[in-house]
């Protein structure tokens, strides 16, 4: 059975990168029913970087998460999380599809990765694609396949047509507020 984690209890968010940790964080947990689990990233959560024989993780020069709350919504059958951004007075800024690997829980948090192609959903509902081009530069790098450059493909294929029908699975999130 799935661990299901406590509303209020911080956890570690990892990004993994073949196997080995690369970035690791705290986050809290907003709620969790075994199928979404909902996490709060907090400005200051301190960032830690284990060496990784692939080399220094992007984000390397940043000790800790900058000037925004953010709503984290992972599933573990879904191939990209849903952010939910705030400035630090609550004010929301947008909806942010992050393409990732699907989260697996672990002891004391959950595991995913970045594949580097986000979305940006702003209020109103306008879309902006972002980093593109990380695609072809994470597979160049090697940190990413041929096959999950198609596996990314396809998932933001899946999210623009739920946004089409405006049927996203993270809409009973729309009024949640930090």
């Amino acid at each position: 059975m799935t661990r299901v984690f406590e509303p209020g209890e911080v956890i570690s968010r990892r990004e993994v990168l073949h196997g080995r940790l690369w970035l690791e964080h705290p986050v809290t947990v907003v709620s969790d029913d075994g199928e979404i689990l909902a996490t709060r990233l907090d400005p200051g959560s301190v960032f830690t970087f284990p060496a990784h024989p692939f080399g220094p993780h992007p984000w390397r020069a940043h000790t800790a998460w900058g000037s925004s709350i953010v709503l984290h919504l992972s599933r573990a059958d879904t191939a990209y999380g849903v952010w939910k951004f705030f400035d630090t007075d609550g004010q929301f800024r947008h909806w942010y599809v992050n393409f990732e690997p699907p989260c697996v829980r672990v002891p004391g948090g959950y595991e995913t990765g970045d594949h580097g192609l986000d979305l940006i959903v702003h209020p109103g509902g306008r879309r902006e694609w972002k980093d593109v081009e990380d695609l072809h530069h994470q597979r160049e790098q090697g940190r990413i396949s041929l096959e999950t450059v198609g596996e990314v493909l396809a998932a933001a294929a899946e999210v623009t047509e739920l946004l089409h029908r405006e049927d996203r699975w993270w809409s009973p999130w729309d009024t949640w507020t930090p």
